[in-house]
């Protein structure tokens, strides 16, 4: 499945323009073992070169001279010998005939290719690898060293593509809602098949099943734990138990590789216990005041503040934080609860462009803070027309980090030890939804996901 051939051609012309001069060296993805050669993970090609050749297919180099105005594939075609394992294939031919590229070499003539461009003094424009293969193919053909990579990667090329791809088209929208639309219905199956006595694994199942069924795959692990406070905790071996809060991060990939990427807390008992209500509803509200601070040409990072804001106030109204809101978010003291960002652009890969460089992704080049929690936000610049992000801030009671602030007395004029440490096995709450920046401000893409507690509360009393 691919866009329409010209979709590829008019990108790869953008790019053109953008980077004016010299040789552009884009790497496909190889298939990964898992075990032994032939024994391989589920293949995914690499965004930047399916972004601009859309061919889902391993093994393949791409060429742009832009002094000579040529675009090359290389690669090797499939022998009988693999017909007979994988079945009949569409030649590379065939395949770079659908996205506009009519020249195709053997793999083998690409170091000869590259050897007389660095003869003849042409610039050659690379991104920063992050797959070892590709590495060590870059190392074979021009001689560097797998460390050297990324500081002599293009950073003009890095900027051209950033500065494209973070543009969602028209059609790129429509491959985002359908994404977000398969991710909802995934978590809406988690809320109504989690039951008390199963474990995590067994849930985690049923949502990667929407995903597969749906016609593409998972846009990465699947989260989903009674540990909520491990903000990446993707162990399943847990069993959910009366009076557990459940946490679900998951999304789609559909077979464009666009992604949707959704979070949702729920209770494993029918309704939510006080206690986690409280807690659940200060969440909700960072959600919604990250939400009304977005807006066409407004910083990322001022949605970030209003929910740490919110956090913070609503904390103190429970009795665990104290003093001025203002002086406790801007020294940090929010983090105990909300260690991490308040969201980050979304695509292509879950979190788009990460592999380009977070600080040109999300801060057009500015320096990241270096404070624990701001500096975990990964996107903070201006939103414009066409950015594609998450909004998703959470609370976290993680034991070991209130354990060492105290020890520390850390912010000791901000945060009530003694009632923090009530909630020191309570877990952690994230709610996530996707969004699009267009002129009219920020839309929720795809349908919407239940999140509030009446609607959770439902979902779980029919369960």
């Amino acid at each position: 499945m691919m866009f329409p051939k010209n979709t590829y051609v008019e990108r790869r012309k953008v790019l053109k323009e953008k980077v004016g001069n010299g040789l552009i060296l884009l790497f496909g993805n190889e298939e990964s073992p898992m075990n032994y050669t032939d024994n391989t993970y589920h293949f995914r090609q690499d965004s930047t070169f399916s972004y601009y050749f859309g061919i889902q297919r391993p093994d393949l180099v791409a060429v742009i001279d832009l002094d000579r105005d040529m675009e090359i594939l290389f690669g090797n075609e499939y022998t009988v010998e693999d017909y007979v394992w994988r079945g009949t294939q569409k030649t590379i031919i065939e395949q770079a005939d659908n996205c506009g590229v009519t020249n195709v070499r053997s793999i083998s003539k690409l170091a000869s290719f590259l050897e007389t461009t660095k003869q003849s003094g042409q610039p050659l424009h690379f991104l920063p690898l992050y797959r070892s293969e590709n590495k060590i193919k870059l190392h074979d053909l021009i001689g560097i060293s797998p460390r050297e990579i990324a500081p002599q990667s293009s950073l003009k090329l890095i900027k051209a593509i950033i500065n494209q791809r973070e543009f969602k088209t028209d059609e790129e929208i429509a491959q985002l809602q359908q994404a977000v639309d398969v991710s909802v219905d995934m978590h809406v199956a988690a809320m109504k098949f989690a039951k008390p006595g199963m474990t995590e694994a067994q849930v985690t199942a049923e949502v990667h099943k929407v995903a597969i069924a749906a016609g593409g795959n998972i846009s990465f692990p699947i989260i989903a734990t009674i540990n909520g406070q491990n903000l990446h905790n993707h162990y399943h071996g847990n069993i959910i138990e009366e009076g557990d809060l459940f946490l679900i991060d998951a999304g789609f990939e559909n077979q464009l590789l666009y992604s949707g990427d959704l979070s949702s807390t729920i209770p494993v008992s029918e309704k939510f216990s006080q206690k986690q209500k409280d807690i659940y509803q200060i969440t909700l509200d960072a959600h919604q005041a990250a939400i009304d601070a977005l807006g066409l040409g407004i910083p990322f990072k001022n949605a970030h503040i209003a929910a740490c804001k919110t956090i913070f106030e609503g904390l103190k109204s429970l009795g665990l934080t104290r003093g001025n809101t203002e002086e406790a978010v801007e020294e940090g003291a929010h983090a105990l609860f909300f260690p991490c960002g308040t969201g980050h652009m979304m695509g292509l890969d879950v979190h788009d462009m990460e592999d380009l460089g977070e600080v040109w992704v999300g801060y057009d080049g500015q320096a990241k803070s270096k404070q624990f929690g701001l500096k975990s936000l990964r996107l903070a610049k201006p939103l414009q027309s066409g950015h594609v992000f998450t909004i998703e801030p959470g609370i976290y009671f993680i034991p070991e980090l209130i354990d060492l602030w105290r020890s520390e007395k850390k912010f000791d004029d901000f945060i009530c030890w003694d009632k923090v440490n009530e909630y020191s096995d309570f877990g952690g709450i994230r709610n996530e939804e996707d969004f699009v920046m267009t002129q009219n401000g920020a839309q929720l893409l795809g349908k919407a996901k239940p999140k509030t507690i009446e609607e959770i509360e439902e979902i779980r009393g029919a369960v």
